[in-house]
């Protein structure tokens, strides 16, 4: 594999499970150790960014602690790192205003439905502010109605933030739609099998995904797939 990442992109890995996504995904973060080769992470190893604490990191399931309340559970990093509390309150304020869960502070995860939960997760994961969010398929269980809002919700943050995005999915439309660039992943061994630059603009709404512009890259992905499958298809 070799792939540069941009400042300021949304970098979507698509391909059939077992291709590497999270297991790349997790390299970045310093998660996993490379066999081989090297990953620079803003010129840091990425050992160095999570001790810099460079990078926030959502995972599938939302993994909020049950018996802590939605602000004090996006505070948690914030208290790891030894912010002093007026900080971690105005932090998780605001962070909270991000994801449109302004008054749910004081609410506990068990009240809160399935997205909900997953915008609180984002929330933690943007509150110390770092430029890259590294996003492992954290809409995958949810259905299609809520996965729609949180993704014109996910475009509408980056947009604001100006935050570099790495996230995994399997999803062709959702990788379509969100990003400006696709990495189509093949299995057996893990690799790169295409890399597409979207002609998409990057305010769009949701019909977009309707657009011939769309459709194209999205046959394109398709297409991607189905050569880098080859004769396990």
């Amino acid at each position: 594999m070799s792939l540069d990442i941009r400042a300021g992109d949304f970098v979507s890995f698509i391909g059939p499970s077992g291709c590497g996504k999270t297991t790349f995904l997790r390299v970045i973060a310093g998660l996993e150790e490379a066999t081989g080769g090297s990953v620079s992470v803003n010129g840091m190893t990425p050992d160095e960014a999570r001790r810099a604490r460079a990078y926030g990191y959502v995972f599938q399931a939302a993994g909020l602690y049950p018996w802590r309340t939605i602000g004090r559970n996006v505070k948690l990093p914030l208290e790891i790192m030894g912010f002093d509390r007026a900080e971690q309150d105005r932090r998780m304020r605001d962070v909270l205003r991000l994801v449109e869960l302004e008054g749910f502070e004081r609410k506990y995860p068990w009240q809160l439905s399935g997205g909900m939960q997953q915008r609180a997760s984002i929330a933690r994961a943007l509150a110390f502010d770092a430029a890259l969010l590294l996003m492992d398929e954290p809409f995958g269980a949810l259905d299609e109605i809520v996965r729609d809002r949180l993704n014109e919700q996910l475009l509408d943050l980056w947009a604001r933030t100006g935050k570099t995005i790495c996230f995994v999915t399997h999803s062709i439309p959702e990788a379509v739609y969100l990003s400006t660039r696709i990495v189509v992943m093949s299995p057996r061994p893990g690799r790169i099998a295409d890399v597409i630059d979207s002609p998409l603009p990057r305010e769009r709404p949701l019909d977009i995904r309707d657009s011939a512009a769309f459709i194209e890259v999205a046959h394109r992905v398709r297409e991607g797939l189905r050569a880098g499958m080859g004769d396990d298809v």
